[in-house]
């Protein structure tokens, strides 16, 4: 008999106790995710990440005690297993390229929770990136005004860079890109860093967003 895999493991990070009820009673209903911790500022977060290795922190933009940002660098940092999806009632078309530049995985918010929360943390722990459609269209236009040609910017990509461009849009890791193709993980990584420079993105996190939404069709 196969027993049934773990639930992922979820630590909600906000100062608003509501907040956290809503979410918890939220999560209570999905069998496959679990609520491990809470935390309301940041050295708590950063304390109770290391002690429950989560495998997602929900995170809210707006705490009491130290920001969200540096949250997220800290994780990024000190508990690199660990994805961040921001959960915050600010406008996101300020604030999701700062996150995901931070190292988050994703960027929802608060307004469009009821129905897409749940969705988002899947796809951040699937190894996706999360933002919505309209945030998505707005970095892809973007990036396609600022090219020539009909295809944009991935038309200066080689056959093998946009190979690896296409599986990073998959969720595959550098490691298993090198195996897929049969190269070196050093080779993998000289691929990611000409995808970069030559769509003129800024980040790893921007890379994976891009190549997702390309994936995707959206």
């Amino acid at each position: 008999m196969r027993l049934k895999p773990d639930p992922l493991r979820i630590l909600v990070v906000d100062d608003h106790p509501i907040v956290r009820l809503g979410i918890r009673q939220m999560i209570s209903t999905e069998p496959d995710l679990e609520i491990c911790g809470e935390a309301e500022s940041v050295e708590a977060a950063l304390q109770l990440a290391g002690a429950l290795k989560p495998d997602l922190a929900l995170v809210d933009l707006s705490l009491a005690e130290g920001t969200a940002l540096a949250l997220i660098r800290e994780l990024s940092e000190r508990a690199p297993g660990v994805e961040v999806l921001v959960l915050s009632m600010h406008d996101e078309t300020l604030y999701a390229e700062r996150v995901l530049r931070a190292g988050a995985r994703g960027y929802i918010m608060k307004q469009t929770a009821i129905d897409g929360l749940v969705g988002a943390i899947h796809q951040v722990a699937s190894g996706g990136v999360y933002v919505s459609p309209r945030m998505t269209q707005s970095v892809l236009e973007r990036l396609r005004d600022a090219a020539t040609g009909p295809r944009g910017l991935l038309s200066n990509l080689t056959d093998r860079e946009l190979e690896v461009f296409d599986l990073i849009g998959h969720g595959k890791s550098t490691a298993a890109i090198a195996r897929e193709l049969g190269v070196s993980v050093k080779t993998v990584e000289t691929y990611r860093a000409n995808i970069k420079t030559k769509l003129k993105l800024k980040s790893a996190s921007d890379l994976l967003r891009l190549a997702t939404s390309f994936t995707e069709g959206l």
